[in-house]
C-alpha cells in the first residue's frame, strides 16, 4: 500500500514538473476535461485567460505558436486602431491636368469603394465623381482617365497563400485602388445534368476574363466551387462542385486588375453622361507625373472604427489586407517598398514597444488566410488586454460580434448564460478552430484566447467542447 502511494506521489510530482502550464484559480477539472475531449486526442491545444490587469486566470500551452486562422485579424485591427487612430479615413483624390486633359484618380488604399459592406452599396460614388467633373468644367475637351493604383505596389497577395485559395473572393488582392470588394460573381445554370454547370453571366462584367470551366454538380446543396488564377492574369480555372437543379447559382472570384476595372467603369459613367472619353488606363508599369495636376475632389471613406467592425464581425479578409498595407505605407511615399512586409514589421515593432514578445507572432498576412501564420495564445490575449488599457478600448471592444447573436459567432454559446455577454472573433481553416475575445459581465472582465489545431473530430464537436470550456471557466 505504502509503495503504491509513493508511486502515485512520484507520478504527481513529475506531472507538476513537466506537464504543460495548466493553472486555474479554482478547479482545473474543466480544463482537464477539455484537453481529454473526443476529437482532440491528437490535436494541438492552447488557451489563455487573463483579467484586464493582465493577471493569468487559466493557461495551457499559452507560449506555443499555433495557427490562428482569422483571429489574426484581432492583431491587425488592434494595430490599425493604435497606429492610425480610430477616426482615420481613406481619401481617394481626383485631379485634373489642363495641359493634356488627363483626369487622374489617385488611390489611397480604401477598401470600401463600391463595397457591399459599406453604407454606399452601389456605384453611386461614380455618379458623384462625374458631377464633380462637370461642375469643375473639365468636360469641355475629350478626357483621358488615368487611375493611380500604385500606393501598395503590386504584390497584392501574400506569397504564403495556397493555390487552392488564390483567385477566390476571400483571397482578393489588395492594391492602392479597391473596387466592389475586388470581387465578381459568376452565375451558373445547373438545371440540366447533361450540360453540367453552364456559365450564364458575370457581375460586374469583365469581358477579358476567360474560364476553363471544370465545375461539377452535387446533390448535397453545398457550395464547393473554387476559382483559380493569379493577379493581373485574365485566365481563370473553375473547379469543385455546386448544387444541381438551380436556374442561377453564383460563386465569387477575385478581380484580377481592380484599378483597370474602376478606370473602365468611371469612363463608362462619364460617357453615359455625355462626356467624351478618349481612353482609360492605370499607371501600373509606368511613371505617373503629378506636377501639373490640379486636385478638385476627395472621396472620403467611413472612419477606421467602422471598417474595423466590418472586419471583426464579418471576418472580412479583403478589408484586413488593406489595413495591414496601410500601416506599412503610413509613413512612406516610396512605392518600391513591400507594403505587406513593412506593415508586418511595424506591427511587431509596435507591440514590442508595449512590452510584448514579438517572437510570439509569425505574420504572413493581415487576415490569417496563410497556414504559415502563427501566434501564441498568450500574445493574442495580451493584445486584447492592452487594448482595454488604452484610448481605443471602446472602438475595439465594440468591433467584436456578440456570441449567440451576430456575425461569425451568432451560433456560439447561443441560449446559454454567456450568450450576448461574450464578444469574440472566430478563426477557422482546415483543421483549425480558434476564438479570441472578451467577457464583460459586471465585475467579471476577462480576455481569452482558445486555439485548436489539427483536430481529428468534426468541427461541430470541437466548437461544442470549446463552448463547454468557456462556460466552465468564465
Amino acid at each position: 500500500m505504502m509503495q503504491a502511494m509513493k508511486h502515485i506521489f512520484f507520478k504527481t510530482i513529475l506531472w507538476l514538473m513537466f506537464a504543460p502550464s495548466l493553472w486555474a484559480q479554482n478547479d482545473s477539472s474543466a480544463v482537464a476535461q477539455f484537453i481529454a475531449s473526443p476529437g482532440l486526442k491528437h490535436a494541438l491545444i492552447g488557451f489563455c485567460v487573463k483579467d484586464f490587469n493582465g493577471k493569468t486566470r487559466y493557461a495551457y500551452n499559452q507560449d506555443k505558436l499555433l495557427t490562428p486562422a482569422s483571429i489574426m485579424k484581432v492583431v491587425t485591427t488592434a494595430s490599425a486602431l493604435e497606429i492610425l487612430g480610430d477616426n482615420y479615413r481613406y481619401r481617394t483624390k481626383l485631379s485634373f491636368s489642363e495641359e493634356d486633359s488627363i483626369l487622374v484618380v489617385t488611390g489611397s488604399g480604401d477598401p470600401t469603394l463600391g463595397s457591399e459592406y459599406s453604407d454606399d452599396k452601389s456605384r453611386n460614388f461614380l455618379s458623384k465623381w462625374t458631377s464633380e467633373v462637370k461642375d469643375n468644367k473639365f468636360s469641355k475637351k475629350p478626357l483621358h482617365v488615368l487611375v493611380d493604383d500604385s500606393l501598395f505596389g503590386y504584390d497584392g497577395i501574400s506569397d504564403q497563400w495556397t493555390w487552392e485559395d488564390i483567385g477566390n473572393y476571400y483571397a482578393a488582392g489588395a492594391y492602392g485602388i479597391s473596387f466592389v470588394d475586388n470581387s465578381y460573381k459568376i452565375y451558373f445554370n445547373t438545371l440540366d445534368s447533361n450540360s453540367g454547370a453552364v456559365i450564364i453571366q458575370m457581375e460586374p462584367n469583365i469581358p477579358e476574363l476567360t474560364f476553363q470551366n471544370n465545375m461539377q454538380l452535387n446533390i448535397s446543396g453545398q457550395d464547393n466551387g473554387y476559382i483559380h488564377g493569379i493577379p493581373f492574369s485574365n485566365d481563370r480555372r473553375i473547379t469543385g462542385n455546386i448544387p444541381a437543379g438551380r436556374s442561377s447559382f453564383s460563386i465569387k472570384g477575385d478581380i484580377p486588375d481592380p484599378g483597370l476595372l474602376l478606370a473602365k467603369s468611371f469612363a463608362d459613367e462619364l460617357r453615359f453622361d455625355g462626356i467624351t472619353v478618349v481612353d482609360y488606363k492605370t499607371v501600373r508599369g509606368r511613371h505617373s507625373d503629378s506636377s501639373h495636376l490640379k486636385p478638385f475632389y476627395e472621396h472620403v471613406s467611413p472612419p477606421l472604427k467602422d471598417i474595423v467592425r466590418q472586419i471583426n464581425v464579418r471576418s472580412n479578409n479583403h478589408y484586413a489586407e488593406h489595413l495591414i498595407r496601410t500601416i506599412g505605407v503610413s509613413d512612406h511615399s516610396n512605392t518600391s517598398l513591400n507594403a505587406l512586409k513593412n506593415g508586418i514589421d511595424k506591427i511587431k515593432s509596435f507591440w514590442s514597444s508595449k512590452g510584448l514578445d514579438a517572437s510570439s507572432l509569425l505574420m504572413y498576412d493581415g487576415c490569417g488566410l496563410s497556414p504559415q501564420d502563427g501566434v501564441t495564445p498568450e500574445f493574442m490575449t495580451d493584445v486584447l488586454v492592452k487594448m482595454q488599457q488604452g484610448s481605443n478600448r471602446d472602438s475595439f471592444f465594440e468591433s467584436f460580434p456578440k456570441a449567440g447573436e451576430e456575425g461569425t459567432v451568432k451560433n456560439l454559446l447561443k441560449e446559454t448564460r454567456l450568450s450576448g455577454k461574450i464578444r469574440a472573433k472566430s478563426g477557422s481553416i482546415s483543421g483549425v478552430q480558434c476564438f479570441a475575445g472578451y467577457l464583460i459581465d459586471g465585475d467579471r472582465k476577462y480576455a481569452f484566447t482558445v486555439m485548436v489545431n489539427k483536430f481529428d473530430g468534426s468541427r461541430k464537436e470541437v466548437v461544442r467542447n470549446i463552448e463547454k470550456l468557456l462556460l466552465s471557466v468564465l
